[in-house]
């Protein structure tokens, strides 16, 4: 069986925009890279329903979101002034995209109209007090996405914050709950468990996991736990990345920017206690994004720096990675999105 992937990418050194490649699950490797489509740094991908492609894009020095048609041809782009989002989501109910920019520590909106394409219609800026690292100079979103329950959820590594959101139908957003992480962590992406009770918060700055309860009557969350993502003899630099959850919700995969690696954890069956069980190199440098292939039985990881895809078979009782292909050339390939 082939099943293709989707590869957002920066386009600073040789990448020049959007890519796919194939996944042979019957010999188990990576092949027919292929460029679909020329645009600037798409550095994160997320469809629609519809199978409406939206792309984070710089366009003539601004930064915003494009937008383009189940056959990869380009409906629109709407930008403005300073950097592009870093993170852009769906939300198929409300017919809105969401994109969280760091640069600019703001949550921009678009409305997505007959044909697929977007039109800018509100933005949310954060102001708060910042943490203490030294990349915590002002806000940074980082990700905004959907909820269990429909909300809008925002993770700021730059004010150690998470935020949630009503958004009514007409797009008019009101916040209802703050969580206030521990100084420093940076909360970079989030994921929830299939009981929708829980979510597993990946900090970027201290390379942590924390396990959060989370209340649908309120929006609000509330730690139950916090590990590391690194061996306890790795003493370099690092920064946490993508964070993935296995359907049955029984393992968590976390990649680190730094040690190389994927955390892989196992979640006992209330979901509020993960322990790490593996860590396994991704075979290149810097592994800013990875995803589970459809089915969960693949893990596909992409090194930034070292412009390669590393493949592993996953076991589903067990949760462990094997890996069985890397060195699999990816330019600057930064989001991997299982088509």
């Amino acid at each position: 069986m082939i099943q293709k992937i989707l590869l957002g990418t920066y386009t600073r050194r040789v990448s020049e925009g959007i890519y796919q490649i194939e996944l042979d699950t019957t010999t188990e490797t990576l092949n027919n890279l292929q460029l679909i489509t020329k645009e600037t740094s798409p550095t994160y991908l997320a469809k629609s329903k519809e199978n409406y492609l939206y792309s984070v894009t710089s366009h003539e020095g601004e930064g915003g979101v494009s937008s383009y048609n189940p056959q990869s041809n380009l409906l629109n782009i709407v930008t403005e002034e300073g950097a592009p989002p870093c993170y852009v989501a769906v939300d198929d109910n409300r017919q809105l995209v969401y994109g969280a920019n760091y640069h600019k520590g703001e949550v921009n909106m678009y409305a997505i109209q007959n044909d697929g394409s977007l039109k800018a219609v509100a933005s949310i800026i954060h102001t708060e007090p910042t943490g203490p690292h030294k990349n915590q100079d002002h806000a940074h979103a980082h990700y905004s996405d959907l909820t269990p329950d429909q909300r809008l959820v925002v993770c700021d590594l730059g004010t150690d914050r998470i935020y949630t959101y009503d958004v009514a139908d007409s797009g008019d957003i009101e916040e209802v709950a703050v969580y206030v992480a521990e100084p420093g962590t940076g909360p970079r992406h989030l994921v929830f468990h299939p009981n929708k009770a829980l979510a597993y918060l990946f900090g970027e700055l201290d390379s942590s996991v924390s396990v959060l309860a989370y209340d649908k009557t309120d929006g609000s969350f509330t730690q139950k736990q916090k590990v590391s993502t690194l061996p306890a003899d790795f003493d370099g630099e690092n920064g946490g990345a993508a964070i993935r959850i296995s359907t049955d919700g029984r393992y968590l995969y976390a990649s680190n920017r730094g040690h190389n690696s994927i955390a892989v954890f196992a979640i006992d069956e209330a979901g509020t206690t993960i322990e790490m069980i593996q860590s396994i190199s991704t075979e290149g440098d810097f592994p800013r994004d990875f995803a589970l292939s459809s089915d969960d039985a693949y893990v596909v990881a992409a090194n930034q720096n070292s412009d390669n895809l590393t493949l592993y078979r996953r076991d589903a009782e067990t949760g462990l990675l094997t890996m069985i292909q890397k060195d699999v050339y990816a330019p600057e390939a930064v989001c991997v999105y299982f088509d």
